[in-house]
């Protein structure tokens, strides 16, 4: 319960009032969950959709009902957001353009929304001396050390050619031809940005550079609840495959290593970064997989990264957190929510392949 949680110091947690925007998205919902069932924070959940939180704000006598508000809006152009921040002790912010099929295909929309629609946000919070929680990602490290070895190279294998460190591994990227690396581009300009704020006015702020996080209400299926020539991420494709019993679909041969953190581990992560203020049953497939290229998959322009495999230092002695979900675990929860809740859709796609 809310009352029983205490922070890393052994004190009982004091309410504060979050504004967290992008809060009806897949980590927004989990972590709006969290707070409200083990905390006594307040939220003002800002965001264009709330269909993931839905069952928390209503009906109105849910034991909530008091300490979370939904505000629908725009970052981009509405002005009511300084009054909230200002109203918050802290601010989250999760809004991203985060799938990597639209930094080929929508470079500019990737670049505003992750870094000019981001500016009033750290604007706002370094002018009210309101604390920061800004989420980013791990695309930021860009490529490994090691990728640049030959293949044969035994230092491939060495931990200090790929394992990503916070305050040390460089953020090596594509050449500019290569758009996919617009995303990552204004995600490290935004932090370097934040991270100046600090320096020269005092910002107050932590940023989260999420490692593949994964779990129910995580993606689209496209056709269904996304668009049909839309690309989800790496587990939602796959998912996708799947539901419509088609071969997975590897990409430049699936060489490519990535870390996979379950979404309940890492909002716990989350929830500590709040209260403690001192860090910054089918038969197979008769073809199970097929090889694609990343040119044919996500378009013309697109790059990528060769391991996403973080350091886990930091985290561990400032949080002593550590990530509990195997991975076996958390595929079973997240595939299950996922054919739960689209099994029957697909079903029906698939029998009216022309209104698909």
């Amino acid at each position: 319960m809310a009352s029983g949680r205490v922070d890393l110091d052994g004190n009982p947690i004091k309410p504060m009032t979050i504004c967290m925007i992008g809060a009806g998205g897949f980590i927004g919902s989990h972590l709006c969950e969290k707070l409200m069932a083990e905390t006594p924070h307040k939220v003002f959940a800002v965001d264009v959709y709330n269909d993931k939180i839905k069952h928390l704000l209503e009906p109105s006598s849910l034991q909530w009902a008091d300490r979370i508000q939904f505000h629908r809006l725009n970052i981009k152009n509405d002005s009511r957001l300084e009054g909230l921040i200002r109203m918050a002790d802290l601010t989250i912010n999760l809004a991203a353009i985060c799938t990597p099929a639209d930094y080929n295909t929508r470079p500019l929309d990737t670049i505003y929304s992750n870094f000019i629609d981001a500016l009033p946000v750290v604007k706002y919070c370094s002018e009210n001396g309101k604390r920061l929680i800004h989420f980013s990602t791990c695309e930021i490290y860009g490529k490994t050390i090691g990728s640049f070895l030959p293949k044969d190279s035994p230092l491939r294998q060495d931990p200090e050619y790929y394992v990503l460190k916070e305050d040390a591994s460089p953020c090596i990227f594509g050449p500019i031809e290569k758009q996919r690396w617009s995303y990552a581009c204004a995600k490290q300009l935004i932090e370097r940005l934040i991270y100046a704020e600090g320096a020269e006015n005092g910002l107050e702020f932590t940023i989260v550079r999420p490692f593949n996080w994964i779990g129910p209400r995580m993606d689209f299926i496209p056709g269904i609840d996304g668009p049909s020539e839309g690309v989800p991420r790496v587990l939602a494709c796959f998912s996708n495959n799947l539901l419509r019993r088609e071969p997975l679909k590897l990409v430049d041969g699936g060489e490519s290593q990535r870390t996979f953190i379950y979404i309940k581990d890492a909002i716990e992560a989350v929830l500590l970064m709040i209260v403690y203020t001192k860090v910054s049953g089918e038969p197979s497939l008769d073809s199970p997989t097929i090889d694609i290229s990343s040119k044919e998959f996500y378009g013309e322009g697109y790059d990528d990264s060769d391991k996403r495999i973080p350091d886990m230092t930091i985290i561990n002695k400032q949080l002593g957190w550590n990530p509990k979900t195997s991975l076996w675990d958390l595929l079973e929860s997240t595939l299950t929510y996922q054919h739960r809740t689209y099994a029957e859709a697909i079903k029906k796609a698939i029998s009216n392949p022309t209104a698909s």
